[in-house]
């Protein structure tokens, strides 16, 4: 009760940021107070270190990097290409922005969509004079997409890092096994996503007066470039894998070194790109997974070995589908990033590594049914709210019920 009450207490306030805390402050706090409390002991803090260090640096080598492309221009490029691309069809166009969200979220990360791409969208669904229907319709599907779409490789999502790393899954194998259930994910989505919001969705947009695509990029030079680069990055990833490199040697180490480049061409400012990445993930990521190791300690993973042996028992099919939709109901209850980290020790416990990657996309879409489920919504909610767009937690819990359990349970016909 003691582990489990501090868990709420801290996961409360990351939630609610009070006087401007910050959550990787609250949970490096609550690591602390696991520690003076005897939750958790020092060779926990090491174990828990020792599971997260290459997911945590890898996810701030992702965001430098698309913090850079962003600096250049490279989204606004693409958001204008797809929307042209629709020849103002409304219904072509709401396509296209949930493909380009399915890229960005492979590329760059669920995270990475919600910070970077979805003010983009905003700005040129504002621009575009579409109304508040359809706003609304674009951005909610936008967000879902950026977490339903995050599982095709590695680096898509902080989750698939850690458990990745956790089963000693290389980056080919996790990419080979995760191509179908991605594929069925993006289907289903669009497709779900398409009957929920069709008349929100307007039929024809006059996109005569965006400007040219090319008029966005900063500095031409370096989004050539760009292109190059994000390919060697990808065979970086892949001579990692065979070599049995970290992943974040590539992912950090590759955006420190385009950021140099950047910033030869004066296309960034390095330091004051540096200063401004997420840091605070480090501390959220190394903390709360401590606070959650308490949870570990208290024997929750041993309940949930016991709940994943019960479904083992009922055939094939019931274990690897009940597995995603626990993972995904404890993510949409306790946030991804916890459940996670528990549900990987408990399948770790039975034996049977292969629900890997049903419990990541348990953890990947299952937040998508409340607001607090992962920290991707909770940053997309407050970029929109920085933006003048209030989404109320009764209508994105209402959409997220609706349009998350049938694309979790597509998603995870492709791991059978």
């Amino acid at each position: 009760m003691l582990a489990f009450g501090l868990f709420l207490i801290v996961l409360v306030l990351i939630i609610w940021q009070p006087k401007g805390l910050q959550i990787g402050t609250t949970a490096v706090i609550g690591a602390l107070i696991a520690l003076a409390l005897g939750i958790v002991n020092m060779q926990d803090v090491k174990e828990v270190i020792s599971i997260v260090w290459d997911a945590t640096l890898a996810f701030i080598g992702i965001i430098i990097l698309s913090m850079v492309l962003d600096e250049i221009g490279f989204f606004e490029w693409a958001a204008i290409k797809m929307t042209r691309l629709s020849r103002g069809d409304g219904n072509l166009m709401f396509i296209n922005i949930l493909l380009l969200g399915a890229f960005v979220a492979a590329l760059f990360a669920n995270d990475g969509a919600a910070l970077i791409l979805t003010p983009i969208l905003l700005a040129k669904m504002r621009y575009l004079h579409m109304d508040k229907r359809a706003i609304f319709a674009f951005l909610l599907a936008g967000g879902f997409i950026g977490d339903s779409a995050s599982n095709p490789l590695v680096i898509s999502n902080l989750t698939n890092i850690v458990t990745a790393d956790y089963f000693g899954i290389g980056f080919f194998e996790y990419a080979k096994n995760m191509f179908l259930p991605n594929l069925l994910s993006i289907i289903a989505s669009i497709s779900i996503l398409w009957i929920f919001f069709r008349k929100s969705i307007p039929k024809t947009i006059d996109v005569s007066n965006l400007p040219k695509a090319s008029s966005v990029i900063k500095n031409q030079t370096m989004f050539k470039l760009s292109w190059l680069f994000l390919a060697l990055l990808l065979i970086g990833y892949f001579i990692g894998d065979a070599y049995k490199l970290p992943i974040s040697l590539f992912a950090l180490g590759g955006a420190l070194i385009f950021l140099l480049i950047a910033s030869k061409f004066k296309a960034v400012k390095p330091l004051l790109t540096l200063k401004i990445a997420p840091w605070q993930v480090v501390w959220f990521s190394i903390g709360l997974y401590v606070v959650v190791y308490g949870l570990k300690n208290a024997g929750l993973t041993d309940e949930i070995a016991s709940i994943l042996l019960w479904l083992k028992a009922q055939g094939h099919a019931a274990y690897v589908i009940g597995t995603g939709f626990l993972s995904g109901i404890l993510s949409a209850v306790m946030n991804n990033m916890p459940t996670i980290m528990v549900m990987d020790i408990a399948i770790d416990k039975v034996g049977d590594n292969f629900l890997a990657y049903a419990n990541i996309l348990g953890a990947n879409l299952g937040p998508k049914m409340t607001p607090i489920g992962s920290l991707a919504t909770l940053l997309w909610l407050y970029v929109l709210e920085k933006k003048g767009v209030k989404i109320s937690w009764g209508e994105y819990i209402k959409i997220g019920l609706i349009v998350t359990p049938p694309v979790l349970l597509v998603a995870l016909f492709g791991t059978l």
